[in-house]
């Protein structure tokens, strides 16, 4: 089938199945066209729990639609291609991270979204990366804390919040990748451009951007500023939801060295219109989980939103 014929089986088979298709912002431009909504994958499982649909189905990555799946366990979770892992919940795994947890009983596990099921079970709080600095500095000064799985962001909001959390060594490989050169080279390029950055950038690339902040904070960002030109360092799946909010403004990518002009997430991009059609129609790959896990995994997401919503973070 032709891409738009994809598409059109695609919508047909939404309405007949009563399902909600949520894409992440760093999937390709189709899928994201034809998402019911689009945003970060905490967001997107807000969202699927509220839905009032029989099926879901989550463009994203593995650990987002287990989110959603914890979120709603009573619906039906499918994501169109079961192989598409994450780099970062890939670099701690839960036969790792369990010892080193135990070696640390005095600290509280605080645990970035971006992680596997089993490892939100053996967290205390999960954080993401637009609410990390507001919970942390909600806790009292001298909690002692473990940070997984991004040391990148747990450095980031240890310069910002003053603590000394303990990090897991893990890393989101594409935005680890970005290099701070790449960046510099571009802004002597482009002057009067603003540098935004994602905090799981490593922290030579924070330190020359102009701003700093989850994918949702960088859209407000560029909405908001006069600057005409935008260096992008983050997954440039964004620039779709970019150039819909703000036309006319122009995104410069910074490449990941010299040798590659891309920095794509090869994960996100496992998900296409065609594996988005078979899922549906067979109503698989399905994300499946134990009742165990869901209910261990969902007390610590389900403490961040209340306490988001004691902070004023969310309504």
């Amino acid at each position: 089938m032709t891409q738009k014929e994809l598409t059109e089986a695609i919508l047909q088979l939404k309405k007949q199945k009563n399902a909600i298709i949520l894409g992440h912002y760093y999937q390709r431009d189709e899928i994201q066209a034809l998402s019911d909504f689009t945003g970060d994958s905490l967001a997107l499982a807000q969202v699927a729990r509220k839905a009032e649909c029989d099926i879901i189905v989550f463009c994203g990555v593995h650990f987002m639609a287990e989110t959603a799946k914890i979120l709603n366990p009573d619906k039906k979770v499918l994501l169109p291609d079961l192989e598409a892992s994450c780099s970062l919940a890939e670099s701690c795994k839960a036969d790792d991270f369990a010892p080193f947890r135990a070696a640390h009983p005095d600290h509280m596990v605080i645990s970035y979204v971006n992680c596997t099921a089993e490892i939100k079970a053996m967290s205390d709080l999960i954080c993401t990366s637009g609410n990390a600095e507001q919970l942390i500095n909600s806790l009292p000064a001298d909690q002692k804390i473990i940070f997984a799985p991004d040391k990148n962001l747990g450095g980031y909001i240890n310069a910002k919040t003053g603590r000394n959390m303990l990090l897991w060594d893990g890393v989101c490989t594409v935005h680890d990748a970005l290099q701070a050169e790449s960046f510099i080279k571009l802004k002597m390029e482009h002057p009067k451009a603003k540098m935004i950055a994602h905090p799981e950038c490593n922290a030579a690339v924070l330190q020359v951007s102009d701003f700093v902040g989850s994918t949702k904070a960088m859209l407000n960002y560029i909405a908001k500023t006069d600057a005409q030109e935008i260096i992008v360092g983050t997954e440039p799946g964004i620039l779709y939801e970019m150039r819909k909010a703000c036309p006319d403004k122009t995104y410069l990518v910074a490449p990941t060295n010299e040798t590659c002009s891309c920095n794509d997430c090869g994960y996100m991009k496992m998900n296409t219109l065609e594996k988005l059609y078979n899922c549906m129609l067979n109503e698989t790959p399905e994300i499946i989980l134990s009742d165990e896990l869901i209910e261990k995994a969902k007390q610590p997401i389900v403490r961040m939103l209340d306490m988001s919503q004691q902070l004023g973070l969310i309504k």
